[in-house]
């Protein structure tokens, strides 16, 4: 039996999916994408904009024309119960507190089916059992190449345009020592890659030792070859101990910050915790610890107070400050947040022009830092073959085709090269 599981929004997601998608080959059914027929579907949502929302609704409605059971769960999930269940008699919506059940699904499923059931009185007879946010394990993972660990869910910050902390829930962590542990279990798995995940990464146990803490002590456990990437960063907890954990050659040269606007005005409307300043030291001091790294952004185009000055503000600051590439995003009012009903935010129209000049300068930046890269020598993890060749994605996250692979190559091996253009790697 087929079994697709399709995920919208962040890292964590995909985290979360693929422990589910892993739950499901252990009892022997078959994980295909949303492009392949599957008799089910499992939707994992994000609520963040109001297009993420259109786009779960928009694949739910597809899969079940396909005659398809669909299971929808996550953040928008968690939000807006009965709004998707209306959208199909074959959608069963799983909210985001009961999400980690999903992985004993694929046991119940067989369970039924030994019994003599069918798959649709299968999933109607589901009870989600009692399940914790850390309990997604996967030991295998069907739609990445690189191993993604769980340690932080939730988040105690309230930023005014943002609802996932309603959905997720305050700020918990996984136990440092078990972050240990199932590292080196990804490591005896074969993963050479480790993806550290969670809602609010930077917030991981921040009345302890903190996330740099935490990497100071997993980092000297890993073997050599062994590399993390950071998930995303939140600025406001982004520390000593932090930079000093990511000036280890096993944390790859790519970080991703959550900015959203470089004006102190907007970000105190907004309810940021950091001020412009703080993000001049962060990226300072990521650029003293790595030399030239891929540094990456949100932002969002017309938040509540930005005028003119402070949007030339935070285009300049980006421009000026050589970001790779940016993730813009026109401001949506969400729902349930303190700036759902905000009478200073800019128009539409406005909006969407200052949003396409940020596109375009994202476009300018990211072609820059590839020409920046030319004739350095960079790793690569292998990702996909195609024609002969093996496409991958480098440290400093390039993507990448590798020019002289050996026959003996392997998808999720980590090589090592020079790029002899932007897209190209020839190997050592």
């Amino acid at each position: 039996m087929n079994i697709c599981v399709y995920t919208l929004g962040c890292r964590l997601n995909q985290c979360e999916s693929e422990a589910i998608a892993s739950s499901f080959v252990s009892e022997g059914f078959t994980v295909v994408d949303e492009n392949s027929s599957a008799e089910l579907y499992i939707v994992n949502t994000c609520t963040v904009t109001g297009k993420a929302e259109q786009k779960a609704r928009r694949m739910i409605r597809l899969f079940a024309a396909r005659d398809s059971y669909v299971v929808v769960t996550g953040c928008y999930a968690q939000m807006a119960q009965e709004e998707l269940e209306k959208l199909s008699d074959r959608v069963l919506v799983v909210p985001l507190v009961k999400k980690a059940a999903l992985l004993q699904l694929a046991k119940h499923i067989n369970s039924a089916f030994a019994g003599g059931m069918d798959l649709g009185d299968a999933l109607s007879s589901f009870t989600e059992a009692d399940a914790g946010v850390f309990d997604y394990e996967a030991s295998s993972f069907s739609y990445h190449s690189r191993a993604y660990l769980k340690v932080q869910d939730g988040c105690d910050n309230e930023c005014g345009y943002c609802r996932v902390h309603v959905a997720r829930g305050k700020s918990v962590s996984l136990d440092r020592n078990l972050v240990i542990e199932r590292a080196l279990e990804l490591e005896e798995r074969g993963f050479n890659e480790i993806v550290l995940t969670g809602v609010n990464l930077t917030m991981y146990d921040h009345e302890g030792e903190g996330l740099g803490g935490m990497m100071l002590s997993l980092i000297p456990r890993l073997r050599d070859t062994t590399r993390l990437r950071l998930s995303s960063m939140e600025p406001d907890h982004i520390d000593e101990a932090l930079i000093e954990a990511c000036s280890s050659h096993k944390v790859h040269p790519h970080f991703h910050i959550p900015l959203q606007s470089a004006s102190d005005k907007v970000l105190r409307r907004s309810s940021r915790k950091y001020s412009r300043s703080h993000l001049e030291w962060v990226l300072s001091e990521l650029r003293r610890v790595k030399d030239d790294p891929f540094i990456a952004c949100d932002v969002i185009a017309g938040l509540p107070a930005e005028g003119e000055d402070e949007f030339r503000e935070t285009y300049e600051f980006l421009r000026d400050n050589r970001f790779a590439a940016m993730h813009v995003f026109p401001f949506s009012p969400r729902p349930d947040t303190p700036l759902w009903g905000a009478r200073d935010k800019a128009e539409e129209r406005v909006r969407d022009e200052r949003a396409k000049l940020l596109r375009e300068l994202s476009k300018q930046l990211s072609g820059e830092y590839a020409e920046r890269q030319k004739g350095r020598t960079l790793e690569v993890l292998l990702e996909t073959r195609k024609d002969g060749y093996w496409y991958g994605t480098t440290g400093n996250y390039l993507k990448v085709k590798v020019a002289n692979a050996p026959a003996f190559s392997s998808r999720g091996q980590i090589l090592s090269g020079r790029l002899e253009k932007p897209g190209l790697l020839v190997l050592d």
